[in-house]
């Protein structure tokens, strides 16, 4: 059976902690969750910690000094899961905007489809986001368009959070050459599996804004993406795509 694990960058989720990975748990797959916990005030890690004892075998936290950055978080989880030999490794947020359900979706594109990354897309198949306001939205699709134009890649949700990876993509990606730490890290990642060849399969999804805790976003995160995507552009052009071996 494949080795599945579910990385969760947390700060300040008690509201939601508990709930998100007793639904992961619920589902049919064995999944196991890694929590990225970055020092949260609000006692996040003690839930995490408590649950650990009732499931020791699938459940983890990394525990950070601070608030160090969506990408960082992610990258460090990237390498846990690498070290203890996981064949699939799902990125997810703790707020249920992602809905638990559709990692068996999206493990499925990599294992029907044979995809190296799934995407959990919110713009494949239209605009399929639940509770944000106009403005939120319109930056968000315009956005991913944007990146989509600038960058060439073919896909329609560039900044999308909701993914699977096959180990192999992720041990074949230069970790020391991912220079974005917030939102801007999602779009660096999906250009990297994409210039060097990996297969992305867009998965439709619908997208719920939290109902509990404070969003994490803010317009300086999303101005780090889209002017990063100028950065990046240029990078790539001086840029030899080769595969490592993480």
């Amino acid at each position: 059976m494949d080795k599945k694990l579910v990385i969760i960058p947390t700060y300040n989720e008690k509201e939601n902690i508990e709930n998100i990975i007793n639904a992961v748990f619920a589902l049919n797959n064995d999944y196991h969750v890694l929590i990225i916990e970055d020092n949260s005030p609000d006692g996040t890690a003690e839930i995490v910690k408590r649950m650990i004892g009732e499931n020791p075998d699938r459940l983890f936290i990394e525990e950070r000094k601070g608030k160090l950055g969506l990408g960082t978080a992610y990258i460090h989880g990237f390498k846990w899961a690498l070290a203890h030999n996981y064949d699939f490794v799902f990125e997810m947020d703790a707020d249920f905007s992602h809905n638990p359900n559709d990692l068996d979706r999206l493990y499925a594109a990599c294992v029907e489809q044979n995809a190296d990354l799934a995407i959990g897309s919110r713009y494949c198949k239209g605009v399929n986001v639940i509770n944000w306001p106009m403005s939120r939205l319109l930056m968000s699709y315009y956005g991913s368009a944007y990146v989509r134009i600038m960058l060439g890649i073919p896909v329609h949700d560039t900044t999308a959070g909701f993914k699977c990876y096959r180990a192999t993509t992720l041990r074949a990606i230069d970790f020391d050459k991912i220079h974005h730490v917030g939102y801007g890290f999602q779009i660096e990642m999906k250009y990297n599996v994409y210039k060097l060849g990996f297969k992305i399969v867009e998965v439709p999804i619908i997208f719920k804004d939290r109902t509990e805790g404070t969003s994490k976003m803010s317009g300086g995160i999303f101005k780090e993406a889209i002017f990063g995507v100028i950065g990046l552009r240029f990078r790539s052009w001086f840029r030899k795509w080769e595969r490592v071996n993480n």
